[in-house]
């Protein structure tokens, strides 16, 4: 029963890193160059990861969480791009 309860946190953790990371990149930085490039959920997503390892590293819900809520970050920063480009109609590379 508790491992259904930590995958239910994991994958929430994965799911608010993603919807918050895509929201703020489409209305905060919607016509910030550097949030457009390739690299940008790469670096998001690995600086999300590192912080939020320590706070995992407390909780008994395992390293996992760190890392799929990185993944969630940077798939979110790379989808908020992506509708800005869409939106904005042109790439910024």
């Amino acid at each position: 029963m508790m491992q259904l309860i930590w995958l239910a946190v994991t994958v929430g953790a994965a799911a608010f890193g993603f919807f918050q990371a895509r929201d703020f990149v489409r209305r905060r930085l919607t016509y910030v160059d550097a949030a457009q490039r390739p690299l940008a959920p790469v670096i998001a997503g690995v600086a999300a990861a590192l912080i939020a390892a320590p706070v995992v590293w407390l909780l008994p819900i395992g390293a996992m969480t760190a890392v799929l809520f990185g993944l969630g970050v940077g798939a979110g920063v790379a989808a908020g791009g992506r509708a800005n480009r869409r939106r904005l109609g042109g790439s910024t590379s």
